[in-house]
């Protein structure tokens, strides 16, 4: 037999019962408490009340007569009568000296001596008592009767049962229990919409199933890899965990800051200030490339928005790799092609017998080739750089564009210290002759000239000398917009239109390894016209990603185009 064991209560309905009965208690309390007070009054007020009648009985001039009189009882009897009638009190007794009574509420009790203390009245003191007489327990006051010469000749007393008194208390008592279950009906009611409240925002669950998914959520939220950031509804940071730290490269506690002063990128600012959800979009930091995912979060009102974040980095660059291989590819069965023409020629040359023909066309084409190889690696001793100019060569001059490297261009093979990876070269070298050669193609002439040196003169950012790489492009296109001068390293701007992969990533990608090597970046005119960039990459220690980034140069407008 199975025993079904049952969920504990929601935290609302636990809150609910616990204030249901805190609000009973005091309550129940306060009526208790002002019961008790309200009977304490009764009997203070029915002795006020007492003590006022006895006096004002002993004051009066027609009983200080009657009493001197032959048979007291026949004038001060009707006379008390009137008196317990009209002042709502329960007996009036006017008695001897003795305590022998001359009235009093029942005949029969005419005569016989007054049940209580009156020593202190004979001794001309008014007083107030409680005690049980012939008409049962009684809070009563008595009062001497003085003659002209101050002689006590007489007493009254004055009473109210204690029954009549719980009788008004009672009724105060049913008046006060249904103000308080008004009370409590209202407390009740308040604290189930509060708690109706509460139950829809904790979801029904008890205080263990919040507790236990408080610790799952913090688990999660420093387990993932990936960047969380959740914004309030003012785009204030909510929450981030360290992967969001740390792809953002924000320090110390930023909960509560606004998203704009982060000091992220204008582009990538915007897309997280956006109402409207970002799918994948791609953003460069200063030193990432990161895939931004954004959605609002909403329960009938905006209340906030999730964003999560991908390091790309690696991928991006690959893929600029990939890129890069496919046009190499690309190029080699171009090539491939080709030489199987000039293949079919020289055989043609041979079998018409024009052998030596064949041997000079031959000869001249490979040493056009070697020419070009011993052109490029003479002035770039540095592999990876020599091998990049190589295959961009030949992809230029499939589309129709002439690579030019320049007579000034010198790089051996050893200058580049370890700080400044291949890698980042080719970043920067490759989205350069790739936007040039996109601006040259279709021109006359078609150049793209390429110049890689090192300057022993720089001046640094500090303001001294050192050594700096130098990687200069220049096209002869139409040349950049002076209107788009600074809009052109920024994420998504391009002037060509829209391929299979995207544009508008290539500069931006080369931006930012140049600003994360503590570099510059300018564009200018080219001699002849186009564009000409040119970056600058410190080679002392000091230089490679310690020294504080330049800011972005412009030289002088280029002629309207689109070049970039």
């Amino acid at each position: 037999m199975r025993l079904s064991v049952p969920r504990p209560r929601s935290l609302a309905g636990q809150l609910f019962a616990m204030q249901a009965v805190l609000i009973a208690v005091v309550v129940a309390g306060y009526a208790l408490f002002t019961y008790l007070g309200d009977r304490g009054q009764a009997e203070e007020a029915a002795g006020r009340q007492a003590r006022s009648v006895a006096l004002s009985i002993a004051d009066s001039p027609s009983v200080v007569e009657a009493v001197g009189t032959a048979d007291p009882t026949a004038r001060l009897q009707p006379y008390a009568v009137r008196v317990m009638r009209d002042t709502d009190v329960d007996f009036v007794t006017i008695m001897t000296p003795q305590g022998i009574r001359w009235t009093h509420p029942d005949p029969r009790q005419i005569g016989h001596r007054f049940q209580g203390h009156i020593e202190r009245a004979r001794r001309g003191e008014t007083f107030t008592e409680t005690y049980t007489g012939t008409l049962g327990p009684s809070v009563r006051a008595v009062a001497p009767v003085r003659d002209d010469r101050g002689r006590v000749v007489g007493l009254v007393s004055a009473g109210i049962r204690v029954e009549e008194i719980s009788k008004r208390a009672q009724e105060q008592l049913t008046a006060l229990l249904g103000v308080a279950a008004g009370a409590l009906l209202l407390g009740a009611v308040g604290t189930y919409v509060i708690n109706a409240r509460l139950r829809r925002h904790t979801h029904g669950m008890n205080a263990a199933e919040l507790s236990r998914m408080h610790d799952y959520h913090q688990a999660a939220l420093h387990a993932v890899r990936e960047g969380l950031l959740m914004l309030d509804w003012r785009y204030r940071v909510a929450l981030i965990n360290d992967g969001g730290r740390e792809l953002l490269g924000v320090g110390g506690d930023v909960v509560g800051t606004s998203v704009a002063d982060l000091g992220l990128p204008a582009p990538l600012t915007g897309a997280l200030l956006a109402s409207e959800p970002r799918v994948d979009e791609v953003h460069l930091t200063a030193e990432r490339v990161l895939v931004v995912n954004t959605s609002p979060v909403s329960g009938g009102e905006r209340r906030g928005t999730v964003v999560t974040l991908r390091d790309v980095t690696e991928l991006q660059s690959l893929m600029g790799e990939l890129d890069s291989e496919r046009g190499f590819t690309q190029a080699l069965r171009s090539q491939a092609h080709e030489a199987a023409n000039r293949l079919h020629t020289v055989v043609s040359l041979i079998e018409l017998g024009r052998a030596e023909e064949a041997v000079d066309f031959a000869t001249a084409e490979l040493e056009l080739a070697q020419a070009l190889t011993d052109q490029v690696v003479a002035a770039v001793g540095e592999p990876v750089l020599a091998a990049l100019l190589l295959g961009k060569t030949a992809q230029a001059n499939e589309r129709g564009v002439e690579l030019v490297v320049s007579q000034d261009s010198r790089l051996d093979d050893g200058l580049l210290p370890p700080s400044l990876p291949a890698r980042d070269l080719v970043t920067i070298l490759g989205n350069l002759i790739d936007n040039a050669v996109d601006a040259a193609q279709g021109r006359v002439p078609s150049r793209v000239t390429v110049a890689a040196y090192t300057d022993t003169d720089a001046e640094t950012a500090g303001g001294g000398a050192g050594s700096e790489l130098v990687l200069r492009v220049s096209d002869t296109g139409a040349g950049v917009d002076p209107a788009h001068a600074g809009l052109l390293f920024r994420r998504g701007f391009t002037t060509k239109p829209a391929g299979p992969g995207g544009r508008g990533l290539g500069l931006a990608l080369v931006h930012q390894a140049v600003h994360r090597h503590g570099g510059t970046l300018s564009v200018t005119e080219a001699e002849g016209g186009g564009a000409r960039f040119e970056a600058r990459l410190p080679l002392d220690a000091v230089g490679a990603g310690t020294a504080p980034p330049t800011p972005l140069a412009s030289g002088p407008a280029p002629a309207p185009g689109g070049g970039a």
